[in-house]
């Protein structure tokens, strides 16, 4: 009887420490809702303009009403150097994804299928795909020359 009283007690402090909580503070649910900066600056743009921006797409199909684009581009060889500026190797950036459209040709979605950590950040299809505007305002001021 001791034995089983025992046995007993130590499956439920073993149960009980096995137990969750549910945080609902903001804090808890925000990092969830993953930011995605490429779908924020093409969501309600031409996907013509996307395309003659960066190519065009690999491969179509409808789904569900939609008319779905999988791209792949941007395309970039970098040559990899250490702080002192010996070269230590090379690698190669792309993006890919799959570009959702209405029946006006109207970007709805853009899933990012492949990417890679960029030259600046975590992320090589946003820096691609939605530069940041002091990258924009450059090209467009090297493009007016």
């Amino acid at each position: 009887m001791n034995i089983r009283m025992i046995t007993a007690a130590g499956l439920l402090l073993a149960l009980a420490g096995c137990s969750t909580t549910t945080t609902t503070t903001k804090t808890a649910v925000i990092p969830l809702l993953a930011k995605n900066p490429v779908q924020d600056r093409w969501e309600g743009k031409s996907a013509g303009r996307f395309f003659a921006a960066y190519g065009p797409p690999l491969s179509d199909r409808d789904e569900s009403g939609n008319r779905v684009y999988t791209w792949r581009g941007g395309y970039k060889n970098l040559t990899i150097k250490t702080k002192d500026g010996k070269t230590t190797g090379k690698r190669s950036l792309s993006c890919k994804a799959d570009i959702v459209t209405n029946q006006s040709y109207e970007i709805r979605s853009i899933r990012i299928l492949g990417d890679q950590p960029g030259v600046s950040g975590p992320s090589y299809c946003a820096e691609l795909l939605a530069p940041s505007e002091k990258v924009e305002k450059a090209e467009k001021a090297d493009s007016a020359d």
